[in-house]
């Protein structure tokens, strides 16, 4: 079954990541309409795809030969399109989940439930290659994971190589490290410190939180996932940007370590030595999220859980911001 698809929003990973997955899926999907804020860049698309170019998200998300709506960015209209979708009674694969802000996820949470539709969130650190072949490891020959440290390092360069930081960007890098960290060791965390340093000058330029994923009154008995993103390394500093970069994760378990840089580099060992992972020739992580919507839309199972999974994630980056200002350890209930 092809299902017809709206385009709502284009985004950044447009040409890297979506464009080449609904090219590639074209027997799965079809895009009937288009509706993006720079129109020319709507039209170009319409045109590859035979598409119609919308003007406006409600006009899309109401055209009786839509069955699901792909919101590829949040641009100026936030969460709009999805309440838009949910009324119309459309199924949304959001790529800007982790987008929305605090104080509107819960709205949208409950929105999504009551509709009733297939809602997937785009969490791509999930589906990358080698974060499943880790998840096998983990089951078979690593054993379950004791520490978990996972780093994002970011290059901010504005004018003169001086560092510009957004709040926005920088949080929903960590909801993504959340989500990874969760995902891979395979339950909820108990608690969460968060340490974010003053800067007189602008946001910080480094934030960390360490969580606790011990059963719930029995801290330092479970796995711990140390969670770092920084942006100090200034634009006319290339060279250090490239220095000896961290693993994007670095995971201890029981009989093992592993090394994972995504999407597909994963290398880890134990007793026997040293193992490289060969993963280039799996599918695209765009392609298998695209694959993974089509079943929810398609099959008898409604899924939801990705909303679930990204607002579980800004709950424990709300209690680590907490954290950060009282100094205090903050308990979850996920």
């Amino acid at each position: 079954m092809r299902l017809r698809v709206g385009l709502v929003g284009l985004g950044g990973a447009w040409q890297t990541r979506h464009r080449a997955a609904l090219l590639a899926l074209g027997d799965r999907f079809e895009v009937r309409a288009v509706c993006a804020e720079v129109a020319t860049r709507a039209e170009q698309v319409a045109t590859e795809f035979g598409a119609s170019v919308v003007d406006g998200f409600r006009a899309l998300t109401a055209r009786r030969d839509i069955d699901a709506v792909l919101v590829l960015t949040a641009e100026w209209y936030g969460p709009l399109p999805i309440l838009s979708a949910c009324e119309s009674g459309k199924a949304v694969y959001c790529a800007a989940a982790l987008d929305i802000e605090p104080q509107r996820a819960a709205e949208i949470k409950q929105r999504v439930e009551k509709s009733g539709v297939a809602f997937m969130a785009e969490l791509p650190r999930r589906h990358a290659a080698a974060t499943l072949r880790l998840k096998e490891l983990i089951a078979t020959s690593l054993g379950e994971p004791r520490l978990v440290f996972c780093h994002e390092r970011q290059r901010w360069g504005g004018e003169n190589g001086t560092t510009q930081t957004r709040c926005p960007a920088a949080v929903r890098d960590l909801l993504e490290l959340v989500d990874w960290c969760r995902y891979v060791i395979g339950h909820e965390p108990s608690s969460v410190m968060g340490v974010c340093p003053r800067c007189e000058t602008g946001p910080a330029d480094y934030q960390m939180m360490s969580l606790d994923f011990s059963p719930p009154g029995a801290v330092g008995q479970g796995p711990v996932a140390q969670i770092s993103c920084s942006r100090y390394l200034r634009g006319d500093w290339p060279e250090a940007v490239s220095y000896r970069p961290p693993a994007q994760m670095q995971v201890c378990c029981e009989r093992g370590v592993a090394f994972v840089d995504l999407p597909s580099t994963l290398v880890w060992f134990d007793k026997a030595g040293r193992h490289q992972e060969s993963l280039g020739s799996e599918r695209p992580v765009g392609e298998q999220m695209l694959m993974q919507f089509h079943r929810a839309v398609t099959s008898l199972v409604r899924k939801t859980g990705d909303l679930e999974d990204a607002y579980r994630a800004l709950r424990v980056v709300l209690a680590a911001q907490e954290s950060s200002c009282t100094g205090e350890r903050i308990a979850l209930s996920l």
